[in-house]
């Protein structure tokens, strides 16, 4: 085995750990007292970065954001620029030095401005509907937002139906087609649109620029406002959205860019009508005569390998930039173009890590910026490149290095108190050779009292398997606030993570390599990756390991119970996880995704929903395990935990169900992340005692 990373390099900038008097195991509590950096941007001047903050609010039991500036140069601490109870975010500088944000002070979400120079903030739309996904668009003088509106009606017409619809008494909902509920929300024929007001103007000025457009832009449930652009001369709008008749949206990944008019946009004009695949996130170069945006090539698969697309605007040919290094075929995630025009940055998973990359729009030529760590929000600040940064051992801060990469510089230390009060454990990478002989990765979190001193006197200490969820994901070098391998180690254990076969980062080959194979590569590299850890550390104790996992990862958790494999564990944890996945096909909303995993739907012919059915092997269950489900995941829907728990029970096998009925797929408020914590620990811990 050949180790890789050890990330001591990436602490050396931590505050002492004599700031914080008896350091403490890292647990859920010190995870929800960091402070959560977001959405960098860079002033007009090029002299501070706004940004927004996000603090935990337990007693309200919610996340509160406020606006935040922090000088380029380093030589200042961060100053708070709004403090109301309510939040304040999507904070965007206007060209005059004030800037413009979202607020929900006056209840819903709208636009507020304020000068940071000094004044309070000034109430700016009083719209009925809740303002999102905000920019500011210089080149009309204009506000860009989305309002969710009814397809065929105004802003007025879409209220006064939404209190019709209150209004009446009957409660029951009718469907013709799909979709009917998407992510954690029940479908209500409302549509996100991109509207316009002019910064002097009022709200009567307001116009819908996507009029009659019965599909979402930004799109459901994740697109942003990075879905959307304008161009330099700001006559044309060009949106990303899945335009489709009747259900086939359900699936379809067939998003396609239209261009409208923003004088007249009652005509769209499709630009990448030829390719049946996603195409997302234009973005305009800085001379305006290049668009460019990501596409895929591979209709219905999510996880398709994204290529760089530039078009001369507004009718040249279009060519194309793969993102390639170190022999691997990556997929950039973002577009940011260079100031000059003749680059551009992209972030993209790298061996368990999330770097930028700089991509030569001449030669198509790749070159590594930032390496280390979860890197994201790239933003020109001057002649540096600015960009958040965590890792196994800390949240997001701050960096900047230089245009080329090389000289990284740390910028803000919001949480550097908070991580001296922790104990935490020391990352490490490494490789070994799993399905088909293949290089995979993994993850090892040492526990936080380790010491050499110890290994070698013998004493050992349990392991969390963690097993993470796409299938194609990574546990990597990232700091991940619902399953952060140090809330393991702050309960006693060692954490180990495999990126198996399936997971990104590694080449679209290895991403690719899952499909029809959910229960055999990656099982075998989950199988092999154990066995390599605990040959390789000595004081992890073989006898005492327990597996945890959410999503692809619950699917997972059930698939290898039920397998020889299974019997090596002490317990298991399976959050929001498939038990038979010809059922779910029928529970979940977004048909393309099983239909790309299994080839078809359950009754096409040769279609492989029952070749790795967890179902099919649960008389083999014998491991204790805790369910863990939210009923408003419509991914994963909720009767497949419970339907675990009834086959565990009724096996007699030790089990304990823990249900949300206010979560989704993801456990987001604070006291329900703190019971998932307690109760998660607290099974594991049982068994391994």
């Amino acid at each position: 085995m050949r180790h890789l990373v050890l990330m001591t390099v990436l602490l050396a900038a931590l505050a002492s750990p004599s700031l914080a008097a008896d350091p403490h195991p890292f647990s859920v509590h010190d995870m929800l007292a960091m402070q959560r950096l977001s959405d960098p941007r860079v002033s007009p001047d090029g002299t501070q970065v706004l940004f927004t903050l996000r603090t935990t609010d337990l007693a309200a039991n919610r996340g509160r954001t406020d606006l935040w500036l922090v000088a380029l140069d380093g030589k200042s601490e961060p100053r708070r620029l709004t403090a109301d109870p309510a939040s304040d975010f999507n904070g965007r500088w206007l060209p005059d030095g004030r800037i413009a944000f979202l607020s929900t002070r006056s209840e819903s979400s709208q636009i507020w401005t304020i000068d940071p120079r000094g004044g309070e903030a000034v109430q700016v739309t009083r719209l009925p509907l809740g303002v999102e996904n905000f920019e500011v668009v210089p080149q009309l003088e204009a506000y860009a937002f989305s309002l969710a509106v009814y397809p065929d009606a105004t802003i007025a017409e879409t209220v006064a139906r939404d209190a019709a619809k209150a209004a009446t008494v009957a409660t029951g909902r009718t469907y013709d087609e799909l979709f009917f509920r998407r992510w954690d929300t029940w479908e209500d024929g409302k549509r996100n649109h991109v509207f316009l007001r002019p910064w002097a103007g009022t709200d009567e000025q307001v116009r819908d620029l996507t009029p009659g457009l019965d599909a979402d832009t930004p799109t459901l449930p994740f697109g942003g406002s990075e879905e959307f652009a304008f161009s330099r001369d700001g006559r044309t709008l060009v949106f990303a959205a899945r335009v489709k008749d009747g259900s086939e949206a359900a699936w379809s990944t067939d998003d396609d860019l239209y261009a409208v008019s923003t004088d007249s946009p009652s005509r769209r004009l499709c630009l990448t009508e030829a390719n049946e695949a996603q195409d997302t996130q234009p973005l305009f170069s800085p001379d305006g005569k290049t668009l460019a945006w990501l596409a895929m090539d591979r209709p219905g698969y999510e996880a398709d390998r994204y290529h760089v697309v530039l078009r001369g605007w507004p009718d040249g040919t279009e060519r194309r930039l793969e993102l390639d290094y170190d022999n691997l075929a990556l997929s950039p995630g973002s577009l940011l173009w260079s100031a000059d025009g003749k680059s551009i940055y992209v972030t993209a998973p790298y061996l368990g890590q999330h770097a930028i990359f700089a991509l030569d729009v001449a030669s198509g030529k790749a070159r590594l910026v930032v390496r280390d760590g979860n890197n994201g929000s790239p933003r020109l600040a001057g002649k540096r490149l600015l960009y958040a940064k965590n890792h196994l051992r800390s949240p997001d801060e701050f960096y900047t290095c230089a245009p080329a990469g090389g000289d990284e510089r740390r910028l803000t230390h919001i949480n550097d108190a908070a991580l001296a009060a922790c104990r935490m454990g020391e990352p490490e990478q490494f490789t070994f050779r799993g399905w088909n002989d293949e290089v995979v990765h993994a993850y090892l979190v040492k526990p936080y009292d380790w010491t050499a001193e110890a290994a070698a006197a013998g004493r050992t200490w349990p392991v969390a398997f963690l097993v993470h969820g796409g299938p194609q994901g990574s546990f990597g070098n990232d700091f991940h606030y619902r399953w952060n391998p140090q809330a393991y180690v702050g309960a006693g254990f060692a954490t180990l993570a495999v990126d198996f076969h399936g997971s990104t980062g590694y080449g679209q080959p290895f991403t690719d390599a899952i499909r029809h194979h959910w229960g055999d590569r990656p099982l075998e590299d989950l199988e092999k990756g154990l066995a390599a850890a605990l040959a390789d550390y000595p004081w992890l104790d073989g006898s005492r390991v327990v597996a945890a996992g959410a999503s692809y990862g619950g699917y997972m958790i059930n698939w290898m119970h039920g397998q020889p494999f299974g019997k090596k564990f002490r317990a298991f944890v399976c959050h929001d996880g498939n038990l038979d996945e010809r059922m779910a096909y029928y529970d979940t909303e977004e048909l393309w995704f099983p239909e790309w995993e299994h080839g078809g739907t359950p009754w096409t012919e040769g279609s492989g929903f029952g070749l790795h059915n967890p179902v099919d092997y649960v008389q083999n269950w014998s491991v204790p395990t805790l369910v863990v489900h939210g009923a408003l995941d419509y991914r994963v829907v909720d009767t497949q935990g419970l339907s675990t728990f009834t086959a565990l029970r009724r096996l007699g096998v030790p089990a304990r169900l823990l249900y949300f009925p206010d979560e989704n797929h993801w456990v987001l408020k604070p006291a329900n992340s703190i019971q998932w914590h307690d109760e998660v620990m607290a099974w594991l811990t049982r068994w391994t005692q």
